[in-house]
């Protein structure tokens, strides 16, 4: 059985910083993408940022340049460094893992919320 638990969520003032970690353990098989996605009421999942096994990551353009995603590829573990929060960045954040045969895991969500 897989697991995959998040933390790091919470309310910071806008100008900011938060850390998301997320762990994945049980049957994985070999990890290949890790991100994490976010979702605004009523809203679909979007991307914020991807990492492959190889250190490779994407960003969407709205964070691109204050969030850092990073993993521990040995722990299969990942990280979401946000830096210089504003209101917009407030939803719920999931952690998403593949693996090399395409299965995905989904974290629960972390609630984030930026107000002053």
């Amino acid at each position: 059985q897989v697991q995959v638990v998040e933390s790091g969520g919470g309310l910071v003032q806008p100008g900011g910083s938060l850390r998301l970690s997320c762990a994945v353990s049980g049957s994985v098989f070999r990890i290949t993408v890790m991100g994490w996605y976010r979702q605004y009421p009523g809203k679909q999942r979007e991307l914020v940022a991807s990492i492959t096994s190889g250190g490779n990551t994407n960003y969407a353009d709205s964070v691109k340049g204050r969030f850092t995603i990073s993993r521990d590829n040995a722990k299969n573990t990942e990280y979401l460094q946000m830096d210089s929060l504003n209101p917009e960045d407030t939803a719920v954040y999931y952690c998403y893992a593949r693996n090399l045969v395409n299965s995905a895991y989904w974290g629960q969500g972390t609630q984030v919320t930026v107000s002053s």
